[in-house]
């Protein structure tokens, strides 16, 4: 199997060749235009190149704006350890985005009020894969004391934040690594709340490591082509809708 390339490199690759296309129409014409209006028409032309691509939706506004942004940086005189200080927390929080194409997504506590109703009534155990900042967890800990509760975070910040929420409760533990690790066959509810990207994957991987009558769970995210069992209409700010496949 072939490996793709990731969103982020064709993006920045598309950056590079609307730059080049808008510096040679300007030489080729003779035009002069300001460097606000240079910026802001690579970063139309790049928008434009990753619709063609069919790069995802969020991909176009990040395509827009990044060269204009960046010459907004350069009146703002920031002091560079500014930059660097940003630059180290997000690479913190999006450790893994790159690669995996998951950003950090926070579930609402009315997700988490309704994921109780969905836990087994006795002696489970539950796994959140990409637990983020623990706030699952800890809720669905703390209120059911015969459950044992499992994260998985791949980007440090979020795991370190996360394992410190959850140091209090003897029932709940956070571990650093990637989802693809797990054994899901351990577990009797395994909960995702990811992105498009992984969840025909990941689906399979569920398919094939869960036992029969355990519950696979997603958040907002769709499997392809595999209808859940049951849905959850949660009115949140986010429009959640828990999806809910019976192995």
């Amino acid at each position: 199997m072939q490996k793709k390339i990731p969103p982020a490199v064709i993006a920045l690759l598309l950056q590079f060749v609307a730059f080049a296309l808008v510096f040679s129409c300007v030489k080729l014409f003779g035009f002069r235009i300001a460097l606000p209006v240079f910026a802001l028409l690579c970063g139309l032309v790049a928008a434009v190149l990753s619709r063609f691509v069919n790069l995802a939706s969020w991909w176009l506004f990040i395509q827009l704006l990044f060269v204009p942004a960046l010459v907004a940086m350069q009146g703002l005189d920031i002091p560079p350890r500014i930059f660097l200080v940003a630059f180290l927390l997000m690479l913190a929080i999006y450790w893994s985005a790159y690669r995996t194409q998951v950003p950090l997504y926070l579930s609402s506590d009315k997700v988490w009020h309704a994921l109780e109703g969905l836990l087994p009534e006795t002696g489970f155990r539950f796994i959140d894969l990409g637990s983020g900042l623990g706030g699952v967890l800890k809720h669905l800990a703390s209120v059911r004391s015969d459950g044992f509760f499992q994260g998985i975070e791949y980007a440090p910040l979020p795991f370190l934040i996360g394992r410190l929420r959850c140091m209090s409760l003897q029932n709940c533990k956070v571990n650093w690594g990637s989802l693809w690790d797990c054994n899901l066959a351990e577990y009797d509810v395994v909960f995702a709340y990811l992105s498009p990207v992984p969840m025909e994957r990941l689906m399979f991987k569920a398919r094939a490591e869960m036992r029969p009558g355990t519950l696979f769970i997603s958040s907002t995210f769709a499997v392809p082509e595999q209808a859940p069992d049951s849905r959850i209409e949660v009115d949140d700010i986010h429009g959640s809708t828990l999806l809910v496949w019976r192995m």
